[in-house]
């Protein structure tokens, strides 16, 4: 059997009309065209749909049996058909992304609101997760994508650029820091370092002894998360590291902050997506409407804006 959507559409709009003239203007076709697909449906399924011997439409017992399903089929295809364009319009779908806790905590909430109001039917689900734990995220299908710092790829991951900033150090206002309007890396490591365990110290250890051999990145404390490294700071147990994007989660006047330089170092962030995975229009979507609200943040334009 060959049987076509046109076929199936002129016989429910015959059915559901009543007549060859209403039928035919319904679907914008002439009367002798609707009658050659009645012709070829029957012809198609071998039987006889329609009685031609009445001046009114009338079916077959074959044809009163064929028309609810017919008219099933129909339905479902244009609600699929719906769907699709809906998803395409960026009306409805889902988003998961994982990011670095620090970064779920900060940044993103702000971009998915902003995201959701003007794409109110699409769902946005972060995974919070340690930094390191990204990649892998993306890697083994758990997201759409990630974001995170520059990473080694594999061959099956693709990284899309989102923004480059420097380090700043934290420390509470009444710390010797403060009283400096330029603040550099010898000028912190001088003081107790609570840094991040992991790949986070060991690459900013190996950027400073690229630079100045004779700076050593020590940390007295090493924990999982940022947030956890800014509580002691505010407990007094040192000062930290991080990027300013980071810097929202400090309540005004508890903590102060200053890019560090001498030498300025700097962190990539992209978003990472399976090469052989093509994202949805959603999850798409929102890569390009993330990319260009961090065009628009102060920290991306003007990091120096937390320096003194």
């Amino acid at each position: 059997m060959n049987v076509t959507l046109r076929q199936l559409r002129a016989f429910v709009a015959l059915v559901r009309t009543g007549s060859f003239t209403a039928a035919s203007r319904h679907l914008h076709v002439t009367q002798s065209a609707l009658s050659g697909l009645i012709k070829e449906l029957e012809h198609g399924l071998d039987v006889q749909l329609v009685e031609r011997s009445t001046r009114r439409v009338q079916l077959s017992e074959i044809g009163e049996a064929f028309y609810p399903w017919a008219a099933k089929m129909l339905e479902d295809l244009d609600s699929a058909l719906r769907a699709i364009a809906d998803i395409k319009e960026l009306q409805t779908g889902v988003v998961r992304i994982a990011a670095p806790q620090l970064m779920a905590c900060t940044l993103l909430p702000d971009m998915v609101t902003a995201f959701t109001r003007q794409h109110g039917a699409i769902k946005v689900r972060l995974v919070d997760c340690a930094v390191e734990e990204v990649l892998d995220s993306v890697q083994r299908g758990e997201v759409d994508f990630g974001i995170g710092p520059e990473r080694a790829l594999t061959a099956e991951t693709t990284a899309r650029p989102l923004f480059d900033l420097p380090f700043v150090a934290i420390f509470p206002p009444d710390h010797p820091l403060a009283r400096l309007n330029r603040v550099t890396w010898k000028d912190a490591l001088a003081y107790p370092m609570i840094s991040l365990r992991g790949e986070y110290t060991r690459r900013l250890s190996a950027d400073l002894q690229a630079v100045h051999p004779e700076l050593m990145l020590e940390p007295v404390h090493e924990v999982a998360f940022m947030t956890t490294a800014i509580s002691m700071v505010k407990a007094g147990q040192g000062i930290t590291t991080a990027l300013p994007y980071g810097l929202s989660i400090i309540e005004q006047g508890q903590l102060e902050a200053r890019v560090l330089d001498g030498p300025r170092i700097s962190r990539r962030f992209h978003i990472f997506a399976r090469k052989n995975r093509v994202l949805s229009p959603a999850a798409a979507g929102f890569c390009d409407f993330l990319v260009q609200a961090c065009l628009k943040q102060d920290w991306v334009r003007l990091p120096e804006a937390v320096s003194r």
